[in-house]
């Protein structure tokens, strides 16, 4: 007993600020010496939370959003279940949470945290999130389109035409309209040097987008637009604030919320500048349901996000998968994933037992444990962990009796309330209907209009001079940067569009 303290306590040290997931079980017994830490400055070096249905995931999550808030670091969320709201609401002292903590030496401090709630395009309560077809980019869009390979390439030659004729997707009726814009006679002659679309891929795409339209996709496409900058936000009294996007109501829509939130992880790798080494991240991000945004995932999509979480850890913001096993992440992902938190899973049946297996060889050995004896036999609340210590070297796998969260394990009360008393409710809460693609198409194929008289009436010939000669002193400078706009330098200001990682819009006029 006294080499597994001494072992993971020196394991676990740090010499900074950390996170306490909690203590060292050996043997079937707490033992209160062997603290397991997660360095704050270790926190972007992305991790894993895992385990079967029931095994204590979200408390877990909870807790580590709890402290990284404490900590200022400001957190997002996906609440798929509803019960993550609670993170507001201060937590029962006399329920388990303080007889957790009195069972791992700890004192148990009820409490709330700074919280903002949003919701997908408002279906729900919180405040809406929102997106322009254009910022999502083509490649999520397939993703959310169900799109195969072609079809996806043929998205992206819609949106480099809409980039370059300065034609704005704002929302799902723009995108239905250059569809049927681009196959028709009128628009077939516009892709005439860059490629074409068969009617076959535009019947395709529109049918999909009248299943998405059905699924969420009206609310969630438009704008205003989600800043992603207002996730990174601290309370008056230096806490992070926990960004809880609320998903019971949109649980029938896997596709969509899982990818919207990828969106926001790229948002957030195109906006943020590098940041290098940071003593604590500006920002930790917790991507809930992780599986179902790899299910029937393209190469190109995969390899996005790869290069996505790769290079994000160098901008300050620290990926947290959440998910079952860790089989239901891409290999070229989950070697990025330095903290690792696996709770138990469960061997009923053939493919359960081949996952353990596959679980298993994730980790490496341990001189205390059976690793498959462990990962099956482990209770409620308690997690087989290893990070990566302030040196950059894995730990060793301890199983942990987990910290519980100070807050309420349970949904909050009066979210909707909480959600339209914030200062983002004035931001986001209305949505607003700007000039886009489909109104600017329309104007294109309406008919002109009849030719005037050729002769003018005298009174309405000497206003229309009256009105020339007043607008001589400003007709000058008018000219000037008409003259500007539609010369070959101007035209190549306008229309400079630089689409980053996904295809999304990285940089515009």
């Amino acid at each position: 007993m006294a080499d597994f303290a001494q072992t993971i306590a020196t394991a676990y040290a740090t010499d900074g600020a950390a996170l306490d997931l909690g203590r060292g079980v050996h043997d079937g017994a707490v033992v209160a010496a062997a603290t397991v830490k997660l360095p704050l400055r270790m926190v972007n070096r992305h991790g894993l939370i895992a385990g079967a249905t029931g095994t204590g995931k979200t408390k877990t999550l909870q807790g580590i959003a709890e402290q990284l808030s404490a900590a200022g670091v400001p957190v997002f969320v996906a609440d798929v279940k509803g019960d993550l709201s609670g993170v507001a609401e201060p937590g029962d002292a006399g329920g388990a949470a303080a007889k957790r903590a009195a069972e791992l030496g700890l004192q148990f401090q009820a409490r709330g945290f700074p919280v903002e709630f949003f919701a997908l395009g408002g279906i729900g309560p919180g405040v809406p999130i929102r997106a322009t077809v254009s910022d999502f980019g083509p490649q999520l869009l397939a993703k959310v389109l169900g799109a195969n390979d072609t079809q996806e390439q043929s998205l992206t030659l819609v949106f480099h035409y809409a980039d370059a004729k300065g034609l704005p997707l704002l929302d799902l009726s723009d995108l239905r309209a250059l569809l049927s814009f681009l196959a028709s006679d009128a628009g077939k002659a516009d892709l005439t040097g860059i490629g074409g679309l068969s009617p076959a891929t535009v019947g395709v795409l529109l049918r999909s987008l009248t299943g998405l339209e059905d699924g969420g996709g009206t609310e969630f496409f438009g704008e205003p637009m989600l800043d992603v900058h207002d996730l990174m936000r601290t309370a008056p009294d230096g806490r992070g604030i926990i960004s809880c996007l609320e998903l019971p109501a949109v649980q029938d829509k896997p596709t969509l919320f899982s990818t919207a939130l990828m969106w926001l992880l790229a948002q957030l790798f195109e906006e943020l500048p590098e940041a290098g080494d940071l003593d604590k991240p500006k920002l930790a991000f917790f991507f809930d349901e992780a599986h179902l945004l790899f299910d029937d995932a393209t190469k190109a999509f995969l390899t996005s996000v790869a290069q996505t979480v790769r290079l994000i850890r160098s901008k300050g913001v620290g990926v947290y998968f959440v998910t079952q096993t860790p089989k239901d992440v891409p290999s070229e992902i989950l070697g990025q994933l330095g903290n690792r938190v696996q709770h138990a899973l469960r061997a009923f049946t053939p493919e359960d037992a081949k996952a353990l297996k596959a679980t298993v060889s994730t980790f490496p050995k341990s001189p205390f444990y059976d690793m498959e004896a462990l990962l099956t036999g482990m209770g409620i609340g308690e997690a087989a962990v290893t990070i990566l210590s302030e040196s950059g070297v894995p730990t060793p796998v301890v199983q942990t009796r987990m910290t519980p969260p100070a807050s309420r394990m349970g949904p909050a009360d009066d979210v909707d309330g909480k959600a339209k008393a914030s200062p983002l409710w004035a931001k986001y809460g209305q949505r607003v209907d700007n000039e886009s693609a489909r109104e600017i198409l329309a104007a294109r194929m309406a008919p002109p209009p009849p030719a005037e008289p050729a002769q003018q009436a005298p009174a309405q010939k000497r206003a229309e001079e009256e009105h020339k000669e007043a607008a001589g002193a400003v007709s000058g400078g008018v000219a000037a940067v008409t003259k500007f706009l539609q010369s070959k330098e101007g035209k190549k200001l306008q229309q400079e569009v630089v689409r980053g990682v996904f295809g999304l819009l990285k940089k515009k006029m």
